[in-house]
């Protein structure tokens, strides 16, 4: 049975059982601050869990993208060296919305996997929850109970501990007992020596977890107590590479057709053969066929590798694996783009987002190994110098270590690797204690404690009123305490409010909270931001000594927002729907949006394309959106429109975001700009007044951003660049009209002069320099039948120095040259040798000037008759030039 069949057999089957086939979400995690990335199936219901939002359907199958790269759940380590372990895996799952339980979860589980896809009754163990003391939670006699009537045999149900048995997503959240299924997939002759039984959880590759029915019924708090679960809940997990490793008879996940084609390609690209052992070259194949998946199915969510939270996580990933495909394939040149096409064939029909954008996904890592494979390359360099420096020790210090890796992006275990092939070592320790030290301090700044939940109304539902009402009266329905950096804050959830949460790019509103009591009113709270955290609005205020008084006892409270700040914001949010569309007029449709910001002050607009705009593409682009603001274009606003609809409308949604069945689509002129979004706009176009591009450039590899300013700011811009233009008109006297022309001729005068004066400096250094060349060629000496010249001299730069070097070699025969300078503090050294003493006596320039730049603290090199070295030490130049004179005497 091949993979595909697989998959499809398991959400057949949860079709006939009434289940509801939804899409995976986005691996990376939205509006949760808990999490990074996607790590589990359940992940994208948690707020169903959790009562905060109301499920498609009260049962729902799936199969979701997850990986496990950080925090809790971080399995990156062991790619490569297993069997069964993943950074992005699938995760097939059923879940139940309070709906069945138990008795259902685990017969239906026992159908598929025996009779469905036939795997052996008498391999296959189940384990039920022991229970715990500590948490209060008793033995799950149910589960065992239930088992016992299916399988029919007690020796193969096992009890399993908290670890093993009681399933948490985090410190805090929904969280139960569960029920694992396992199953042993040895030889008979290993069976027959030692039962699977015993095996079980004991991390024996071929006797697995398959399948993981949770049972949802509490959710854990801050102070690590348990409380109920509004409803009770079925989550169930089944890793689909494991399951196909079952069902397909094979050893390993890799063996199986989910990866089998990759490692293939792996192989024809190398021209290694993949053995399935633990070669080193086996190691690597694994780890790349892993992490293309990772990084390639990120990358098509919207997720780009950069240096900052899941950007970097995404960017280690990719460079791990090219390391490994560096240190162990051989592989100098691109690679990992040259996987994506087979991969985006491979998941077109469950995944289809990937293939839809391969060639962006492709190019985005083509660009990031040419960037990582340069980074290797001046690592080699910098570590050649670091090794030349060690003199006769033999370990390099952890802290070179560290920055080796931390600042040239050069893995230890490389650097640790080279250091063994020369006879070195690296101080392991002293590396793991910085790197340690900068966990420390990057868990400092980030650190933060949250309080629980303090419960002071049920409702329904929270209803945001932000989009017709700029004010309204509501209840508080919950709070809780945080502890950052900013010090205490108050996080505050009310039934309704006009306060938009920080989402899709815009940032979230400031106002007032009023709070009353029988009508009186007792205090204003002011709302400092307003977040949004698994679909709840919450609004964030200082805390104060009286705060839980002043909250249990409001029984009203009128929430208003600051209009005027909203205003700023929407010109910015409108403007960035106008600019997109006419990004991709200009530019072509392959123009995307890859993130935003929208606030009161600017706007930010990262979008797909791989080369710099030109300033006839820039200016289109503006004119084109300032045309669309004179239009003034009405708002035309659909809310829960059916997503298909909504896309046959031909509106733009974004990669990388989960979309329920109904949508909100804003629309200025559906010949123009058609587009999903949940944030605030202008009522017509007109309002944005002014759009003025302030910046165009780079954030990553194939992601433009785009900067500009509307409304207010805009015209503050413009503003302050005639005044600019003002005070330069009075510095350089120029005629006093109103036109900039003026201005730009009196300047280019001064640049003019300017380059008249330069040329005339130049001319005299190059006159002083000649005369240093012939107060040169009156001091050359002859030592054991060569030409020589040591001198200290007095250029003004670096090529000055070079071009003497080679003057002076070109006026006398068979000639060696050092000569040292002082160029603004900075010590500069160059060496020249004739072939003579290339040959003769073996001599090299590159590697002489490193021994002398050690006197000036620096390092350099250069090819075998010619080098240069720059240092941090003027002092040392004499002792450099003394060294120098010696080796030529």
């Amino acid at each position: 049975m091949t993979s595909p069949e697989i998959r499809r057999q398991f959400l057949d089957f949860f079709r006939s059982k009434q289940h509801l086939i939804v899409a995976s979400a986005p691996l990376v995690a939205k509006n949760d601050p808990t999490l990074m990335f996607n790590n589990s199936g359940m992940a994208q219901f948690k707020d169903f869990f959790l009562g905060n939002g109301t499920p498609p359907a009260k049962r729902v199958a799936d199969t979701q993208k997850c990986l496990r790269v950080s925090g809790k759940h971080n399995d990156l380590e062991d790619v490569g060296f297993d069997t069964y372990h993943h950074t992005m895996f699938e995760m097939l799952g059923n879940w139940s919305f309070g709906d069945y339980f138990k008795k259902d979860a685990l017969e239906w589980s026992w159908e598929l996997l025996t009779q469905v896809y036939k795997l052996p009754k008498d391999r296959i163990y189940v384990s039920v929850f022991q229970g715990d003391s500590t948490d209060g939670v008793p033995f799950d006699q149910e589960s065992w109970d239930l088992w016992k009537g299916i399988i029919g045999d007690e020796n193969r149900i096992i009890l399993g501990n908290k670890k093993d048995n009681f399933w948490e997503m985090g410190e805090t959240g929904p969280c139960g007992p569960c029920s694992e299924i396992h199953i042993d997939l040895r030889s008979p002759d290993e069976v027959a020596l030692k039962s699977g039984k015993e095996l079980v959880n004991a991390d024996h590759p071929q006797v697995v977890e398959i399948w993981n029915n949770v049972f949802m019924q509490f959710n854990r708090k801050a102070d690590g107590s348990l409380e109920e679960l509004p409803a009770r809940h079925v989550d169930t997990g089944m890793g689909f590479e494991r399951l196909c490793m079952a069902i397909q008879g094979k050893q390993s996940n890799y063996d199986t057709d989910v990866f089998s084609g990759t490692i293939n390609l792996i192989e024809q690209l190398s021209g290694r053969t993949y053995t399935g052992k633990m070669e080193k070259s086996d190691v690597a194949m694994r780890v790349i066929a892993d992490h293309i998946r990772a990084v390639s199915f990120a990358i098509g969510d919207g997720l780009v590798p950069s240096n900052a939270k899941a950007g970097y996580v995404i960017r280690r990933i990719l460079r791990r694996a090219i390391r490994y495909g560096y240190s162990y394939l051989g592989f100098t040149e691109p690679f990992m783009t040259k996987l994506v096409p087979l991969l985006a064939d491979q998941f077109a029909d469950v995944f289809p987002e990937l293939k839809a954008q391969q060639d962006f996904v492709a190019t985005v890592i083509r660009e990031e190994e040419v960037s990582f494979l340069r980074t290797l390359g001046t690592g080699l360099t910098r570590l050649d110098q670091i090794i030349d420096q060690l003199g006769d020790a033999k370990t390099i210090a952890g802290e070179i270590v560290f920055e080796l890796n931390d600042t040239f992006g050069f893995p230890a275990d490389l650097t640790a690797l080279i250091a063994r092939e020369k006879g070195l070592e690296i101080d392991e320790a002293g590396f793991q204690k910085a790197l340690q030290e900068q966990k420390q301090r990057s868990r400092k700044d980030a650190s933060s404690l949250t309080g629980d939940w303090i419960e002071l109304q049920d409702v329904d539902k929270i209803e945001f009123v932000g989009y017709d009402e700029t004010e309204a009266y509501a209840q508080v329905v919950k709070y809780r305490r945080v502890q950052n950096k900013q010090g205490t804050q108050v996080q505050i959830v009310l039934d309704r409010t006009p306060f938009y949460a920080e989402s899709g790019g815009q940032i979230g509103d400031t106002g007032t909270l009023e709070l009353f009591q029988a009508n009186v009113p007792k205090a204003t709270l002011r709302v400092l931001d307003t977040r949004k955290e698994n679909d709840l609005s919450i609004h964030l205020v200082a805390d104060r000594p009286d705060m839980d008084d002043l909250l249990q006892s409001a029984d009203l409270v009128f929430a208003k927002i600051d209009t005027h700040r909203r205003e700023l914001t929407e010109d910015n949010h409108s403007a960035t729907h106008l600019l997109h569309s006419a990004l991709r007029e200009v530019l072509g449709t392959h123009v995307a949006q890859k993130g935003s910001y929208v606030g009161p002050d600017a706007l930010r607009f990262d979008f797909s394309h791989f080369g710099k705009l030109t300033d006839e593409e820039i200016s289109r682009v503006e004119t084109i959106v300032n045309e669309k603001i004179r239009q003034n274009i009405p708002l035309d606003e659909k809310r829960n429109v059916p997503i298909e609809q909504a896309k046959a409308l031909g509106a733009t949604a974004l990669f990388g975001e989960k979309y329920g069945d109904f949508v909100r689509v804003i629309t200025f002129d559906p010949n123009y700009s058609v587009e999903l979004c949940g944030g605030t706009h202008v009522p017509a176009t007109g309002q944005i007044g002014l759009f003025k591009l302030t910046s165009e450039g780079s954030v990553s590899t194939g992601i433009r951003r785009i900067e500009a300013k509307t409304s207010e700011g805009a015209l503050a811009l413009l503003n302050e660049q005639e005044a600019t233009i003002n005070e330069l008109r009075e510095l350089l006297k120029a005629p006093k009209d109103r036109s900039a022309g003026a201005v730009v001729k009196a300047v280019q005068s001064i640049l003019d002069e300017r380059n008249a004066l330069l040329k005339k400096v130049e001319a005299l250094e190059n006159e002083k320099v000649q005369q240093i060349k012939e107060d040169l060629l009156g001091k050359v000496l002859t030592v054991n039948g060569h030409s020589v010249i040591v001198e200290r001299v007095n250029v003004p730069n670096a090529d000055a120095l070079k071009q003497l070097a080679y003057d002076l070699k070109a006026k006398v025969d068979n000639l060696a040259v050092v000569l040292g300078a002082d160029i603004n503090g900075k010590p500069q050294l160059a060496v020249m040798l004739p072939d003579s003493l290339i040959s003769g006596r073996g001599l090299n320039a590159g590697q002489v000037i490193k021994d002398l730049a050690k006197n000036i603290k620096g390092g350099g090199g250069g090819q075998p008759f010619f080098a240069t070295a720059g240092g941090s030490d003027a002092a040392g130049l004499d002792a450099a030039l003394a060294q120098g004179r010696a080796l030529l005497g």
